[in-house]
């Protein structure tokens, strides 16, 4: 097992590093001049976003689809990847973070305006789509698009899914009940039991649970992270000097690149919003509008709502309480003592019952993704014992991402995550 995790934290070191930055920021930039700083769409987003398009057939409306991408990018990374960002690269990472999100959102747009040019039509008029689907028509390369599709599954059903149960687990380390040898082997056993439940329904029943807790998650997350705020109000003004100060610390930066404030933001901010990486295309193309734009310009939004938003909220709640971050708290141990510093006992049990319906929503999310890979790889017809197979061998996933190191579980995902980019943005550009 040592031997498996210094190989992958290898090639994670050799892939991440300043090509990947230039590569990932350089495609953000180039887009946002390309499309005329699209952001500034911003309100038209907010409006699109709340209502159903008169014009547009079928049931599906912007606001699900929307939903549906916002379930696996509003997830254990708005907490512990903002956490882990901070403990490893400092205050600066945040502000990286936002720089992610803001170039992103041109990226976010392209790829699900693209989604919805290309997208493909059921028998009963429900659509789908996604980055394999625009591969395979516009650029006459199935092969490459079931490349994408592969590497989809691989970074979704492996990577991310054993890290939100790692991300899980590690929220009740903290207790007195947590006995590392058996404790994760418990959560994730039930996380896995919960998860096979929801994805043995069917489709439909993942649509209906996210729509649900996905919003309810969010807001309570939110207000609960501005009372913090509030209680702290004195120290923000510190907390974003900081943030500014090291941002732009230079030697900092260039002395030990991967664990810098830049490149600590980009990768945890990218883990959040996955702008760029061509992931909520998958949902875009089930939105039914009567224009692509509309629907391009509504997944841009949740890059925002998510990094500008809720990862905003967390760095902000974490910093304003004076603890300073540490490469030893990195992950839920510093969120859960900032906010025992602010919140008391209550703070713990809050951010572990936030860990779980964070965690779960994005499992949910990051299955749908799967599943509509799985079908274009093999043209729309796996068979129901396929499809048995492959939900059960999903769930195994979610038990063994609970048992595994801090370190495999992050790197790994990592290592999916920026092959999605290389291919994703190498196409689109």
């Amino acid at each position: 097992m040592d031997m498996i995790v210094d190989v992958i934290n290898s090639i994670d070191a050799f892939v991440w590093g300043p090509p990947m930055l230039v590569l990932l920021l350089g495609s953000h930039i180039f887009l946002t001049f390309r499309t005329g700083f699209i952001q500034r769409k911003l309100p038209t987003a907010i409006k699109l976003s709340v209502t159903k398009d008169p014009d547009a057939p079928g049931d599906i409306s912007q606001f699900g689809a929307l939903c549906t991408a916002l379930s696996a990018t509003i997830g254990t990374g708005n907490i512990v990847g903002v956490s882990s960002a901070i403990c490893v690269g400092g205050y600066g990472a945040v502000f990286w973070m936002w720089i992610t999100a803001i170039l992103g959102g041109a990226s976010a747009f392209i790829e699900s305006t693209l989604a919805q040019i290309y997208k493909k039509r059921n028998g009963d008029g429900s659509s789908y789509g996604g980055p394999s689907y625009y591969m395979e028509d516009a650029l006459h390369q199935r092969w490459l698009g079931v490349v994408f599709a592969v590497i989809i599954i691989l970074t979704y059903a492996v990577g991310y899914n054993a890290l939100a149960s790692y991300n899980l687990q590690s929220a009740f380390a903290g207790f007195s009940f947590y006995k590392p040898g058996v404790t994760p082997y418990v959560l994730g056993g039930i996380l896995a039991v919960l998860f096979a439940v929801c994805v043995l329904g069917g489709a439909k029943r993942l649509t209906n649970i996210t729509g649900i807790l996905v919003p309810v998650m969010g807001v309570i997350y939110i207000i609960v992270s501005l009372i913090v705020i509030c209680i702290n109000i004195g120290n923000i003004p510190s907390v974003f000097a900081n943030i500014f100060r090291s941002a732009f610390d230079f030697k900092a930066i260039f002395g030990g690149f991967l664990g810098s404030a830049m490149m600590q933001g980009i990768k945890r901010g990218l883990y959040s919003n996955e702008a760029g990486m061509g992931s909520a295309p998958n949902a875009a193309a089930t939105a039914d509008v009567s224009h692509p734009v509309k629907q391009g310009l509504v997944q841009m939004l949740s890059v925002f709502i998510d990094t500008l938003l809720i990862c905003t909220a967390t760095a902000l709640m974490c910093l304003s309480t004076g603890i300073e971050p540490t490469a030893e708290l990195q992950g839920a141990p510093y969120v859960q003592q900032t906010m025992a510093a602010a919140l008391g006992s209550f703070g713990p049990v809050f951010i572990a019952v936030s860990m779980c319906l964070f965690a779960f929503t994005t499992l949910i999310g990051n299955y749908y993704y799967c599943e509509g890979c799985l079908k274009h790889i093999l043209k729309r017809h796996p068979s129901k014992t396929f499809m048995l197979v492959f939900r059960l061998v999903a769930s195994v996933i979610v038990l063994i991402g609970a048992t595994v190191s801090m370190g495999l579980a992050w790197d790994t995902a990592d290592l999916f995550q920026a092959l999605m980019v290389i291919i994703n943005i190498s196409m689109k550009s």
